[in-house]
């Protein structure tokens, strides 16, 4: 498997069996898949292998990686391409899907809460604080401006109707590209190292360094993440908050008043600022998503059935090693607050 170095599993792993001992809303699956014949076997099993008809609606199992085994970088460089690339984008649509869908419960909660307001009530404590907390994040204000929030209901609504133009779902299609780009299939060195899928930059002494950086453009690095998932989030945080992809969000916007999907490959020309090769960048993401056929994830839909996770070893004694420290680490109940970090919900 990819995206999660195997040091890191006994983190990961504690948090997933605090996550099936205190959260029934999940299911009580997670699945240590050894080799790469065995994981194929076992997507096989789920119907999520080979080539999905363009014609048909999409349905993926609500699996989330949460970890891969430590023979990943080596066993891709041996693997068929085809198969390399199928593995990836199989592994990564359910994570990015996830996030949309975490995506449309925070514009439904912002929806009820203008609702409630252009009703001529005011907002609980509970839904103000979660307002104040949500806007920092998207760069609409401040912390501190955040926590003056709610003296006006005008005031109120203006952030809203911000917060619902910033914030809204990423086509699949979309992220699965520039995932597969940015990270060379989960291969590079940043992938590898800090899950760090999409090259999102960070400043100062926190991140990864490149081996060669370029002084003329600071001290920069890319950051790094606990695991896959958070990675997706902060990629979506950020095209959603940061002002290079203004443009991004206007396109996004401009198809949602049209009553248009939103397509993968008209939204790539809202990116040009991603890269510092600018349109070149854009055409080259976008001959990817074309090539891979990837704008059929974006009408994809989750199946019905819970979520279970995929922890990932690199042979069988591996596998059985992990399946011990999960069994261990779920009888325990200790690390509730690592679950509640993930934030899944």
């Amino acid at each position: 498997m990819f995206l999660c170095r195997i040091v890191s599993t006994v983190l990961v792993v504690a948090a997933l069996a605090v996550a099936l001992v205190s959260r029934p809303a999940f299911s009580q699956e997670i699945v240590v898949l050894g080799s790469m014949d065995q994981t194929i076997d076992w997507l096989k099993a789920r119907n999520w292998w080979g080539e999905e008809s363009r014609d048909t609606q999409l349905t993926v199992p609500h699996a989330m990686l949460a970890a891969y085994g430590s023979t990943w970088p080596s066993d891709a460089q041996v693997m068929l391409v085809a198969d390399k690339k199928e593995l990836f984008y199989r592994m990564m649509l359910p994570l990015i899907m996830h996030a949309n869908v975490m995506v449309v419960a925070e514009r439904a909660k912002l929806d009820s809460y203008r609702a409630q307001l252009t009703g001529g009530k005011s907002l609980s404590a509970e839904s103000l604080a979660d307002l104040r907390e949500l806007v920092p994040l998207l760069r609409i204000t401040d912390t501190e401006s955040a926590a003056t929030l709610g003296s006006s209901p005008d005031e109120l609504l203006e952030v809203i109707d911000k917060a619902l133009y910033r914030l809204d779902i990423i086509p699949p299609g979309l992220a699965l590209g520039q995932a597969a780009y940015e990270s060379g299939y989960g291969t590079s060195r940043f992938a590898v190292q800090g899950n760090a899928l999409f090259g999102q930059w960070t400043y100062g002494d926190q991140g990864m360094k490149p081996l060669q950086q370029r002084q003329e453009l600071g001290q920069y690095g890319i950051a790094a993440f606990s695991w896959p998932f958070d990675s997706v989030r902060g990629y979506f945080l950020n095209l959603s908050s940061h002002p290079a992809y203004e443009e991004f969000r206007r396109l996004r916007a401009t198809l949602r008043a049209e009553g248009k999907p939103l397509s993968s490959l008209v939204l790539a020309d809202g990116l040009v600022r991603y890269s510092e090769r600018g349109q070149e960048y854009v055409d080259a993401l976008k001959a990817m998503i074309r090539v891979n056929n990837l704008e059929i994830a974006d009408g994809a839909t989750f199946r019905d059935e819970p979520v279970s996770f995929i922890v990932g070893a690199g042979d069988d004694a591996e596998a059985d090693r992990v399946r011990g420290e999960i069994d261990k680490l779920g009888a325990s109940g200790e690390l509730a607050a690592i679950i509640d970090s993930m934030k899944l919900e």
